[in-house]
């Protein structure tokens, strides 16, 4: 697939800015704070209908604007598809493609597919639980859109279940309250698991890939594992054994999440353990160690969603590519060659590859305005 036009209207600093991309790789130059994020920001938003700044929509229409949008021509193998969201700093946003308004977001992911490694996915390594739940999950939007669904449903149930615990809070709890419980429970066993499911078999196909790509950008000297360790541990693959598994543990944990007055058992609780030579890879090395993992991942999931998809993703680059060394550099530029369209964000040019430079197209951005250099 290849970004051939992207049209910003009221989004973030952009007032209004029209850029044809007529390169497999673009260099986006200028300082920070001029716009540069925000343009892949944008890309971001069409993949998955989210941001890695987790911004709500009102913070993404530009101050002083009542909505924003985003339009977009793409060119897949099956054609030339447009596609378009309107936020809105009040109400809901909305999508359309091929200038039809959709009723679903669901049916909008999918269309476009994009990896973006910006310097925040550092916290993949270091951050907390959440950093990688949320990770895995934005991964799974784009290789199985009906995950979104899912997760929003979870999500709403845990709000409930949450919101009654807090309003019944105490113990011991009377008989029906109880049976109140119990049916939150159900409804939470019931799509948590397929949460869980999910999230087990993305990392099993990722996993060796992200290893493979780690063994070869540290030449064989370092070894990376990737482990799903769900909250509610679980030996069956089946829906039944998976659900079973999980009733148990809120069967353990009902005393405590009573006293609690929370929700103490589901994936919203799940952890993906990262591990270089067997040793947890918050504690292991340098900052540079740490970005080859990351970078890892990052090719890792490229090659996933290419397989899973059929066409190659799009690879957005925020303010990374400077700060890897030249090994580093080279591995990824072979990598990604020509197949995998790529946008880079950079506040400068010293740093790089002259093959990459002979490769781009370069654009500067400046005040939420952008211009050729060519």
């Amino acid at each position: 697939m290849f970004l051939k036009t992207l049209h910003l209207k009221q989004f973030r600093n952009y007032q209004e800015q029209r850029v044809d991309f007529v390169a497999p790789k673009t260099i986006l130059v200028g300082n920070n704070a001029q716009g540069k994020s925000n343009l892949l920001e944008a890309v971001e938003l069409l993949a998955t209908l989210r941001s890695h700044r987790l911004a709500r929509d009102r913070d993404l229409v530009r101050d002083g604007e009542a909505f924003g949008q985003i339009h977009a021509k793409l060119e897949r193998q099956a054609g030339i598809i447009d596609l378009s969201v309107t936020l809105r700093r009040q109400g809901r946003r909305t999508v359309a493609l091929n200038s039809e308004q959709l009723r679903r977001q669901l049916d909008f992911l999918g269309v476009l597919n994009a990896v973006e490694f910006s310097s925040l996915d550092l916290e993949l390594v270091r951050g907390a639980p959440e950093q990688r739940r949320h990770w895995v999950d934005t991964l799974l939007i784009q290789l199985e859109p009906v995950y979104a669904h899912i997760l929003q449903q979870y999500n709403q149930i845990l709000r409930q279940r949450n919101a009654f615990l807090k309003s019944k809070g105490g113990f011991p709890m009377p008989v029906q309250e109880k049976e109140e419980l119990a049916a939150w429970d159900a409804q939470l066993v019931t799509i948590g698991s397929r949460v869980v499911r999910r999230r087990a078999r993305a990392i099993e196909r990722l996993a060796p890939l992200a290893a493979e790509w780690h063994a070869s950008i540290s030449d064989r000297a370092e070894v990376l594992q990737i482990r799903y360790a769900p909250n509610v541990p679980f030996t069956a693959t089946d829906p039944e054994g998976v659900q079973q598994a999980f009733l148990e543990k809120i069967e353990q944990r009902a005393i405590a999440e009573q006293h609690q007055n929370t929700t103490l058992v589901g994936p919203h609780r799940d952890e993906i353990e990262l591990t270089i030579n067997q040793t947890p890879a918050r504690q292991y090395g340098s900052q540079g160690q740490q970005r080859t993992l990351v970078l890892a991942l990052k090719l890792a999931e490229l090659k996933l969603i290419e397989a899973v998809v059929g066409e190659p993703p799009l690879l957005l680059l925020d303010d990374v590519l400077a700060e890897l060394d030249l090994n580093r550099q080279n591995q990824l530029l072979e990598a990604i060659q020509d197949r995998f369209q790529t946008l880079i964000a950079t506040t400068h040019l010293a740093a790089f590859d002259s093959q990459w430079l002979q490769a781009s197209q370069i654009l500067s951005v400046n005040a939420g305005q952008i211009f050729s250099d060519q």
